[in-house]
């Protein structure tokens, strides 16, 4: 088949900014479009100019196209981007596709999609709950006006977790009984039983994250007779970075805990799979793909009960999940640590982007019967 992959937003922003990347294919959708791919489909994938990277990659796997953004003082583009020159693509050239597989249903390209091809198009539903923009009025109302008027007749809405599900379902009645999750191209992960003394978490270094909350969680742990010798890694770049090393130097833990900057993908996992435990407290996020990428490393994950993840951690016993984790937490992991490794491992061929992208067709293909658009 041939499927457009309309994802406007390749990376998160913090306070509306968007991140500058050299490449987008670390990114979630990049690797499904590479899923879809392996499994013998033509992929296009769509999205918003202002997250192309510096400089330009001179080279994809499978074709991407980059809209303008127009109106960004209203619409701004890293929340809800507006694209006249995507319509106007979407308009002309629909019928090149037989499948359309359009990010969140508070999405303005969802909206052009459910308008022009709506039996074509699935929704890929992230979001669990309103957008906090301008205390969530636009969402509410998008939910509750647009949403039965133009949203009725696209084939089905995939959610990516349960909270997603029982989010959207309020709004829309064609929505798939089961969820499927962000997929990891296994082939870049290796995983590993063999262990390390020592504990990573990964992420950008911002408030939103609460590292320092991890670093005092470890704190406690080394003053335990037993896991003296115990390491902490940190990952990732961020303004917070200052804060939270000072938050070290408070708890006099200069030579227990690295912070290792930003790493690629293959010094990520290198790094991953010889921890104990992938460690995340996080104020606000919903699917992280650190996640799966953990898991697929062969590492258990620890984390609160925010992510929208931290369903199948609890049920497939790939870590801890628990609000207001601590010390007794990493004890647990570490004490048991190739029970959940073993879980990691059995649980791997399961969150591969071939899979959720083999998911994603058959939910098309079960989905309302193709109609001439």
């Amino acid at each position: 088949m041939k499927i457009l992959v309309i994802n406007p937003i390749l990376f998160t922003s913090e306070n509306y900014v968007i991140p500058e990347n050299r490449t987008i294919k670390e990114t979630m959708i990049y690797h499904l479009c590479l899923g879809f791919k392996t499994n013998g489909h033509q992929v296009t994938l769509a999205a918003a100019d202002d997250f192309k990277p510096v400089p330009e990659e001179a080279e994809y796997d499978f074709e991407v196209l980059f809209f303008k953004s127009a109106m960004k003082k209203i619409f701004r583009p890293a929340v809800l981007p507006l694209s006249l020159d995507f319509y106007k693509y979407l308009k002309a050239n629909h019928k090149r596709y037989d499948m359309i597989v359009s990010s969140e249903v508070f999405m303005i390209t969802s909206l052009i999609a459910s308008i022009i091809c709506p039996s074509k198009t699935v929704i890929w539903q992230e979001m669990a709950y309103h957008q906090r923009l301008f205390k969530k009025i636009p969402s509410r109302l998008w939910h509750r006006v647009i949403v039965p008027l133009f949203f009725r007749r696209v084939r089905c809405v995939i959610p990516r977790s349960e909270k997603a599900r029982l989010f959207i379902h309020q709004y829309m009645k064609n929505v798939t009984s089961d969820y499927v999750d962000h997929g990891i191209n296994i082939s870049l992960f290796q995983f590993s039983k063999t262990k390390k003394r020592q504990l990573i978490s990964s992420s950008q270094l911002i408030y939103r994250k609460n590292i320092e909350s991890i670093i005092e969680n470890y704190s406690r742990l080394i003053k335990i007779k037993g896991y003296e010798d115990v390491r902490l890694l940190i990952a990732g770049r961020g303004d917070y970075r200052p804060v939270l090393e000072e938050k070290v130097q408070q708890l006099n833990l200069q030579s227990f805990v690295t912070f290792l900057g930003f790493l690629n993908q293959q010094e990520l996992n290198d790094r991953i799979k010889e921890s104990y435990a992938f460690l995340i407290n996080t104020r606000q996020d919903l699917n992280m793909v650190s996640i799966p990428e953990a898991i697929v490393s062969g590492t258990p994950v620890i984390t609160n009960l925010i992510p929208a993840s931290a369903d199948y951690i609890k049920k497939e016993k790939l870590g801890i999940v628990k609000e207001g984790w601590d010390e007794s937490d990493l004890i647990e992991i570490i004490e048991n640590n190739p029970f959940y490794v073993d879980n990691c491992i059995n649980y791997r061929d399961k969150l591969t982007n071939t899979c959720c992208a083999e998911k994603i067709v058959d939910f098309w293909v079960r989905g309302r019967p193709v109609r001439i658009s």
